[in-house]
C-alpha cells in the first residue's frame, strides 16, 4: 500500500506543478492538458486513499493534432468525434463494467454480442475508435504497405487500385445502410478479406455479420464520421480517407494478425 500511496502524493505533486504552470502561461491549456490534470488528480487521490481508481477505461488522446488530418477530414469533426462521441462510449462501458473485472478491451470483444447491448456499442464503440485513430496519419506521415502487406493486397484483390475500390464499395449507403464499418481483415485462412458491420460491431466478435477475423484497417460510416465536411457525400469521404491511413501501422498489425495476434488498440 505504501508505494501506492508514494506514487498518488507524486502525482499530485505533479498536478500541482501543472497548475502553477496553467496560471503563470508556460503550458497551454489544451484539452489533452485538461484531460492529463485531471486523471493525475484523480489517481493521485486515490492513490493517497489507499482506493483503486473508478474508472477502468480512459479516453486516449489523439497521436496528432485535431486539424492534423486536414484536408481529408476537418478540424471539427475530429474534435467532437473524439472528445464527444468516443468519449461517451467510453463512460457508457465504465458504467457496465462497474464492480467487475476490467481487462484490456481487446479481450471484451469476442463475447461482447453475447455479453449485451453495454458491451455491444459501448465496448465496441470504445475499442473501434481506439482502433481508428492509431491507423491514420497526417498527409504524407503514413507511409506505404509493406512489401508482405503490398503482395498480399495484390494477391487477393488483383491491385491496390482494385482493392481500394472495393473497399469503397462494401462501405458506401447501398451496401452498408445507415451507420456502420467497413473492414480489412485477416481470415481465419490467414487471407485478406474486405467486410462490414453494423453500428459499433466489429469483426473480432463471435456471431458478427460478414466475415468474422482479425481487423487491420476499418473506417468509420457513421454520419458523425463525416457529416461537417461531407454530407450525404460517404463515398468522397472514403476516397478522401485514404490520404490519411497510417499505412506503417496496418503493415504491423498486419504481421501480428497472421501470428492471430488482434490490435490491443
Amino acid at each position: 500500500m505504501a508505494p501506492r500511496r508514494f506514487r498518488g502524493a507524486a502525482a499530485l505533486v505533479v498536478g500541482c506543478l501543472l497548475v502553477c504552470c496553467l496560471e503563470r502561461g508556460f503550458v497551454s491549456p489544451t484539452n489533452a492538458t485538461r484531460r492529463s490534470l485531471a486523471a493525475g488528480f484523480a489517481s493521485g487521490l486515490a492513490g493517497v486513499l489507499g482506493l483503486e481508481s473508478a474508472q477502468a477505461y480512459d479516453l486516449p488522446d489523439l497521436p496528432y493534432a485535431y486539424d492534423a488530418l486536414e484536408p481529408s477530414i476537418d478540424k471539427a469533426t475530429m474534435e467532437f468525434h473524439h472528445d464527444k462521441h468516443h468519449l461517451t462510449y467510453v463512460t457508457n462501458i465504465n458504467k457496465a463494467m462497474e464492480g467487475k473485472k476490467q481487462p484490456p478491451l481487446v479481450e471484451l470483444q469476442k463475447t461482447a454480442i453475447k455479453d449485451g447491448a453495454a458491451f455491444r456499442n459501448s465496448g465496441g464503440g470504445a475499442y473501434n475508435h481506439n482502433f481508428f485513430w492509431k491507423e491514420m496519419a497526417p498527409t504524407g506521415k503514413g507511409g506505404k504497405p509493406s512489401e508482405k502487406l503490398a503482395k498480399a493486397i495484390d494477391d487477393s484483390f488483383g491491385s491496390m487500385d482494385d482493392f481500394k475500390a472495393k473497399f469503397q464499395a462494401a462501405g458506401a449507403p447501398g451496401a452498408r445502410f445507415g451507420s456502420g464499418w467497413v473492414w480489412l481483415v485477416v481470415d481465419g485462412d490467414k487471407k485478406l478479406a474486405i467486410t462490414s458491420t453494423p453500428n459499433q460491431d466489429n469483426p473480432l466478435m463471435e456471431g458478427v455479420e460478414g466475415t468474422a477475423g482479425i481487423p487491420i484497417l476499418g473506417c468509420d460510416v457513421w454520419e458523425h464520421a463525416y457529416y461537417l465536411k461531407y454530407q450525404y457525400r460517404r463515398p468522397d469521404y472514403i476516397k478522401a480517407w485514404w490520404d490519411v491511413v497510417n499505412w506503417d501501422q496496418v503493415s504491423k498489425w498486419y504481421n501480428d494478425a497472421l501470428g492471430g495476434k488482434a490490435p490491443a488498440a
